[in-house]
């Protein structure tokens, strides 16, 4: 099976859109936004980027529901299509584990 996982850490930048599916399961959607300093082709490259999470569930959206923009978190989860209609293919990060961490992420 070809792997799909990523790992993000920054800092909550949208707080997240509550909803519940028709089906019950309650969806949260927000903007999570990284900035760090990675080596690339041996130079020091600044990396700033912000990715829309999806998180399914009691435990990860209860998880979100009181934080703060700015929050720090650290997102574990695979990519997908943002958007089964949708005709381009645009990624958001599907969470599989949340976790809040001290700073900006």
């Amino acid at each position: 099976m070809p792997e799909n996982q990523l790992v993000l850490s920054g800092q909550l930048h949208r707080v997240a859109d509550l909803r519940v599916t028709p089906a019950g399961i309650p969806i949260a959607r927000f903007v999570l936004a990284h900035r760090s300093r990675r080596t690339e082709a041996g130079q020091l490259r600044d990396v700033e980027c912000r990715l829309t999470v999806v998180a399914s569930g009691d435990e990860l959206t209860a998880a979100l529901a009181h934080l703060p923009a700015g929050s720090g978190l650290k997102v574990t989860g695979f990519l997908s299509r943002a958007g089964y209609r949708s005709p381009d293919l645009r990624v958001e990060l599907h969470a599989l584990d949340i976790q809040t961490v001290p700073g900006n992420g």
